[in-house]
């Protein structure tokens, strides 16, 4: 039987400063996977890693690796931290906590923008991500589905996508308190991903004197500057463009600062310490934390920008409150789906091996016994199969009747499966899917 385990931080756990430690690159995650499975090559792992979480989920057998401390110290090891330095900040789920969890995850409940579409595409790439380095399997491929679909329902049958503060809309808000006027302001881009591309739109929509994009691509500089009416600027040339600007998006991809405190005190001397407004929304961070220091510089990361985000969670409770109704009725759903899926092979089993095991003992009866007729054998036939039927019906019934909301499952029948020695690795439904419909509970719904 298999045990749900979800490892992980997020931005209401752990500081920027933590976050963009553990943060992995699409490359750096599939090492981490295939990693985890050489080492546990049983587990099935699923790695989701963005600006505001980073969240491991693994499915391993009951009693097998890894374990939860086994996972800790994979997460450090992979990202080059001690213990100390995190393990405090990770929460732990378990069982059927890891499928609420994951479906509130993928409908943006647990989100720092309530209502956001963003993390849903992010949750599919770390799905697909898990599924190209070969980590998925029984337990996840229709998990992880599910959860998509949740989330789809979520935001068509709720209105938890509408009137949403996002970070983008509180960056105009920020922007709006330093600048009076727009009209001689220059912006600019500094990344061409899906976050810079939402905030170029709120900034657009300022219409400044000045709309620059400045990327290592310069294709999709120019793609993202000729949406939005501005112009495409080379990186080489980043100082000369930040001295000319007043509002500063930064998004990139980079590991290391690309704004440093030299580098930008330079660009404020030849500013004349006019007032500048950075914006970072990359992690690992664009802009060093010291640049805040420089006079008339206002800069702001993902976590300051979070504080006004969720100041407005209160204002969207009835959205909330649906969301959060479906999401509890589609848990109850899966885990029935998911209990039915792996009792149903383990109670044939259970009654073959039963009827098997009467089966020999009754031709061995039989062959022992002098003049028994063909009626005589069907009647003890019959009487053999009746009474393990009967041994059997009270057991069957109280699995089947078993509460899920107050045992866990998959201990419950790994206990039955090592009382009577049964077997059921090749009798899993899924076992060797690795996609569509044959493992997705949704595909069974109208």
């Amino acid at each position: 039987m298999q045990r749900l385990i979800v490892l992980g931080l997020n931005h209401t756990t752990a500081s920027l400063d933590l976050r963009e430690k553990l943060v992995f690159t699409p490359p750096q995650r599939h090492e981490a996977l295939t990693g985890l499975r050489q080492k546990f090559t049983d587990c099935e792992a699923v790695l989701l890693s963005t600006c505001n979480r980073v969240e491991l989920y693994v499915a391993r057998q009951t009693h097998g690796h890894p374990k939860q401390q086994e996972l800790v110290e994979f997460l450090g090891q992979s990202r080059g931290l001690k213990l100390h330095e995190f393990q405090s900040n990770l929460y732990e789920k378990s069982e059927r906590d890891v499928i609420t969890h994951l479906f509130s995850v993928a409908s943006s409940l647990d989100s720092m923008v309530l209502g956001e579409t963003q993390i849903l595409g992010q949750v599919r790439e770390a799905y697909d991500a898990a599924r190209e380095a070969g980590t998925t399997g029984p337990m996840l491929h229709p998990l992880f589905q599910r959860a998509t679909a949740v989330a789809k329902q979520v935001m068509t049958q709720t209105s938890l996508g509408e009137g949403r503060t996002s970070v983008a809309t509180v960056a105009i808000e920020y922007a709006r308190r330093i600048f009076d006027v727009f009209s001689d302001k220059t912006v600019l881009s500094i990344g061409a991903g899906k976050m810079s591309r939402l905030m170029l739109a709120n900034m657009a929509a300022l219409k400044p004197g000045k709309l620059l994009v400045c990327n290592r691509n310069p294709t999709k500089a120019d793609a993202l500057a000729r949406e939005f009416g501005g112009s495409a600027v080379p990186m080489e040339n980043l100082a000369e463009y930040l001295a000319a600007s007043d509002i500063v998006v930064s998004g990139t991809g980079s590991t290391q600062p690309i704004i440093t405190r030299s580098l930008f005190e330079s660009v404020m001397r030849k500013r004349r310490y006019r007032p500048v407004f950075l914006i970072d929304i990359a992690v690992p961070r664009d802009v060093a934390a010291d640049v805040a220091k420089i006079e008339n510089v206002y800069l702001y990361n993902m976590d300051d920008l979070q504080q006004a985000v969720m100041a407005t969670r209160s204002q969207r409770s009835a959205a909330v409150e649906a969301a959060n109704e479906i999401v509890d009725r589609e848990v109850r759903e899966f885990v029935a789906w998911n209990r039915a899926r792996m009792m149903g092979p383990l109670i044939d089993q259970l009654y073959q091996k039963s009827h098997a095991v009467a089966r020999e003992e009754l031709d061995r009866i039989i062959g022992k016994l002098s003049n028994v007729s063909p009626q005589d054998q069907r009647q003890l036939e019959d009487l053999t199969r009746r009474i393990v039927n009967k041994l059997l019906h009270d057991p069957v019934q109280a699995l089947r009747g078993s509460d899920p909301d107050h045992a866990a499952m998959s201990q419950y029948l790994h206990a039955v499966q090592q009382l009577f020695r049964l077997n059921l690795e090749d009798q899993i439904p899924g076992k060797t899917a690795t996609d569509g419909a044959d493992g997705d509970p949704s595909a069974h719904k109208a």
